[in-house]
C-alpha cells in the first residue's frame, strides 16, 4: 500500500464528528488540537461538554452537524446505528464526505457505500488501529477503503488522527483489514489468559511469570512471516514442526488444564482442527495448511 504524494491543505478543513464514546471524543479531540473547526454532535448531549470547552461547538441534531462541515465522522457502537442516522438525514448528506470509523464486517460496509452514495454522499470506510489514548501518536494508524478520490481530497485532515493506509476501492476492505488484524490480537489474548490460568494454579505470580511470556510470545511472531511466504506458495511441507507432532503433542495441554481445573474451551477447536488435518492426510505439513482447512 504505498503512500501517494497529496498536498496539504491550505486552510483547516471543518469536520463533523458523530458520536462521542471513548474513540469519537479522543478523534475529535484531536482535530481540534490540530486547529480544525469541529462540530461535534452525541446521542447523549452531555457528553458534548468536555468538547466544548476545548473549543468544539455542539448541534443538537445530526442533521445540524452534517450541515456544518464537508467532512464528517461516523463513530458510532455499530453500524446498524449509522444506518439509523442515514435513514434520518436521507439526501440532506448530498455533497459530503462521510468516512465511518465504527467497527463493523466488510459487508456492512459495502452496503453502507452503496446507501451513502445513493443519497448523493461520498463514502470512505475506516478502521482504526488504536485505542482512544494512542490517536494522533506515532503508533497509531487508521485504514481506509472506498471512495478514493475523496479520501486523497481529506487525507491531510485524515492524517491528524494517525497513520493513513488505503486498501482499495472496495469499501469492505478497511474493515477486512481491521478485523484480520483484531484477530490475532484475539488469538493472542486467549493463549495469554490460558497461559496464566494455568501457571495462577500453582499460585504462580501473573506478573512474575509475564515476564517470561512477553519474549516468547516475541519470539514466536517471528515464525509469522514464514507461515505467510507457504501460504501464498502453497508449499506447506515443512522442517520445524508438522502437524502430527503437533497433534501428538496437543493431549499434553487438555489433560495438564483438566487436572489443573482449567477450562479446555478455548483450546478444544484448535485440537479439532489438528485432528481433522492429520485425518485427511497432511500430517507432515506446517501450520499454514491449517489456513486452508478453515477457509470454508
Amino acid at each position: 500500500m504505498p503512500k501517494r504524494p497529496f498536498a496539504p491543505s491550505p486552510t483547516p478543513t471543518p469536520v463533523s464528528v458523530l458520536g462521542l464514546g471513548m474513540m469519537g471524543s479522543a478523534l475529535a479531540a484531536a482535530f481540534l488540537r490540530a486547529g480544525h473547526p469541529v462540530t461535534v454532535w452525541n446521542r447523549s448531549p452531555a457528553k458534548t461538554g468536555p468538547l466544548v470547552a476545548q473549543g468544539a461547538h455542539p448541534t443538537a441534531t445530526t442533521a445540524d452537524a452534517v450541515a456544518a462541515s464537508p467532512l464528517v465522522i461516523l463513530c458510532l457502537l455499530t453500524n446498524d446505528n449509522v444506518d439509523e442516522i442515514l435513514t434520518a438525514l436521507g439526501d440532506s448528506v448530498a455533497g459530503k464526505t462521510l468516512v465511518n470509523l465504527t467497527n463493523g464486517t466488510p459487508e456492512q460496509a459495502r452496503a453502507l457505500s452503496a446507501r451513502a452514495t445513493g443519497l448523493g454522499a461520498r463514502y470512505v470506510d475506516g478502521g482504526i488501529m488504536a485505542v482512544p489514548q494512542m490517536i494522533a501518536s506515532p503508533a497509531a494508524y487508521v485504514f481506509y477503503s472506498g471512495d478514493e478520490e475523496a479520501y486523497e481530497i481529506h487525507r491531510t485532515t485524515l492524517a491528524v488522527l494517525g497513520g493513513t493506509r488505503w486498501t482499495g476501492t472496495d469499501p469492505g476492505l478497511a474493515a477486512l483489514y481491521d478485523l484480520g488484524l483484531l484477530t490475532g490480537m484475539y488469538g493472542m489474548f486467549a493463549g495469554v489468559l490460558q497461559a496464566l490460568a494455568l501457571v495462577r494454579t500453582e499460585k504462580v505470580g501473573a506478573e512474575e511469570y509475564a515476564e517470561l511470556l512477553v519474549p516468547w510470545i516475541t519470539a514466536m511472531l517471528g515464525i509469522v512471516p514464514g507461515i505467510a511466504r507457504d501460504i501464498d506458495s502453497g508449499n506447506h511441507l515443512t522442517d520445524v514442526s508438522s502437524l502430527a507432532v503437533n497433534q501428538a503433542a496437543f493431549p499434553n495441554f487438555m489433560a495438564t488444564f483438566e487436572a489443573q481445573g482449567v477450562s479446555t474451551e478455548l483450546f478444544e477447536p484448535f485440537q479439532a482442527l489438528l485432528d481433522r488435518s492429520v485425518e485427511q492426510g497432511y500430517a507432515e505439513d506446517g501450520m499454514s495448511r491449517l489456513v486452508e482447512l478453515l477457509t470454508r
